[in-house]
């Protein structure tokens, strides 16, 4: 059976610089805390702690994309003196490995197909003989590390001189 698989994100081992982001009351009675982001006083009733530094719930904003990062969850992402949320860092810097069918790289926020230890682009999943595209639910064989469909497959079998069998 040929099954959709989570973001390959899901897979990438531990090595972002990942920090985690805690939203502060701000008590009446003690004295304002500069803005790491704007360099203001923060008179505001909550503020943003993260990198050992305080913030405006404004200012702590992903440098790709502009989202405010206390609003989008607990962790930020840093790299190349840029902070990111989550979905900017993984499609600037992640990387998952190649696709085993065109050996280009995959980016580690792309959905992918696996069949046993390969992964490939969605485009990539099809018969290496004839390019059929798979949907979900269809078959698929691997053999020798090619992806055939059943015609394909059976009619390799046939010519190897022994019939498939049907399970």
């Amino acid at each position: 059976m040929v099954h959709l698989a989570a973001p390959a994100a899901q897979q990438m081992q531990k090595r972002e610089q990942s920090f985690g982001i805690q939203m502060l009351s701000v008590q009446p009675d003690t004295k304002p805390k500069g803005c790491a982001g704007c360099n203001r006083k923060i008179k505001d009733r909550y503020l943003l702690k993260a990198l050992d530094k305080y913030w405006h719930e404004d200012c702590l904003k992903c440098a790709c994309c502009d989202c405010r990062l206390g609003e989008v969850g607990s962790t930020l992402y840093t790299k190349a003196n840029l902070i990111l949320c989550r979905r900017d860092y993984l499609r600037l810097f992640g990387v998952t490995g190649n696709c085993a069918a065109c050996s280009k790289l995959i980016p580690a926020f792309e959905m992918v197909m696996r069949a046993k230890d390969n992964v490939y682009h969605l485009d990539c999943f099809a018969c290496q003989l004839c390019n059929q595209r798979f949907c979900v639910g269809d078959k698929f064989f691997l053999k020798n590390n090619m992806i055939l469909c059943q015609t394909d497959y059976e009619e390799g079998l046939m010519k190897d001189g022994y019939a498939p069998q049907v399970r």
